[in-house]
């Protein structure tokens, strides 16, 4: 199986008392986190930045097939709203530089409120783009993003709509933009950040992302159900289903 392809993982690396014993007793949270799941999202770069010293000690920490996605500031999508953002894009990547090759796919989580803005998105994807060559996955949160002229503008841009469960907008119960990467947020339902997933929800999910593997897609699962501690129970079960596929 091509697990090049697939990254399972939780939004951050903690992992709750009750699920230590199932992880190296040895290292940092990181490289405990390591020992099991190959894929982490960086969550607290929204929040504040890091500085290129802590993205490459992180780098440092895990195996060499493990990969990063990151998300954007909020400085960038929630207070400039994507709008002239060519000098906050260069100090963000010039930061998360520090990954190396293990930074594979940039988060851009947009506000419920932001509106899809042709121009606006096409000017800042095309600003992107031109500094970052690999994954991009949008998080839009607005009606407006989840429609035929939403689609193709990702599309144009290679860029790839998130499936974020639970859906609030009718088509966003599947990826949309590029065909070339999927990217699930899976933040727990019926209770957001809490409610963990049953063994046969995991179970269908690891059939979908066995057929967009097939396809040639590559597939991002990050569990951001962490409150619960649920999130690094259903990323290693999810991993285990994969795993146990006969294909």
């Amino acid at each position: 199986m091509a697990q090049d392809l697939i990254h399972i993982g939780c939004a951050g690396w903690s992992l709750p008392h009750a699920l230590q014993s199932r992880f190296s007793a040895e290292g940092s949270h990181l490289e405990r986190y390591a020992s099991r799941l190959h894929a982490c999202e960086i969550n607290s770069s929204f929040y504040r930045p890091h500085g290129v010293d802590t993205y490459r000690r992180w780098a440092d920490s895990v195996p060499e097939g493990f990969r990063f996605s990151v998300k954007l500031p909020e400085a960038i999508t929630h207070e400039r709203r994507l709008a002239g953002c060519e000098a906050a894009l260069d100090e963000f990547l010039g930061q998360a530089a520090g990954l190396g090759d293990k930074l594979s796919c940039l988060l851009v989580q947009l506000p419920p409120s932001l509106a899809l803005d042709a121009r606006a998105a096409a000017d800042f994807l095309t600003a992107l783009r031109e500094r970052w060559a690999k994954g991009i996955a949008v998080e839009p949160r607005h009606a407006s993003w989840f429609t035929q002229a939403g689609d193709a503008l990702l599309k144009r841009h290679r860029v790839a709509r998130v499936l974020a469960d639970p859906v609030r907008h009718t088509g966003g119960a599947m990826p949309g933009g590029t065909p070339q990467l999927a990217y699930l947020r899976l933040h727990g339902s019926p209770r957001t950040y809490y409610s963990a997933y049953a063994p046969e929800l995991i179970a269908a999910l690891a059939r979908r992302i066995e057929h967009a593997r097939q396809c040639g897609t590559e597939v991002w699962c990050i569990f951001d159900n962490t409150a619960s501690g649920a999130a690094a129970d259903n990323a290693l079960a999810l991993q285990q289903a994969i795993q146990q596929d006969p294909s």
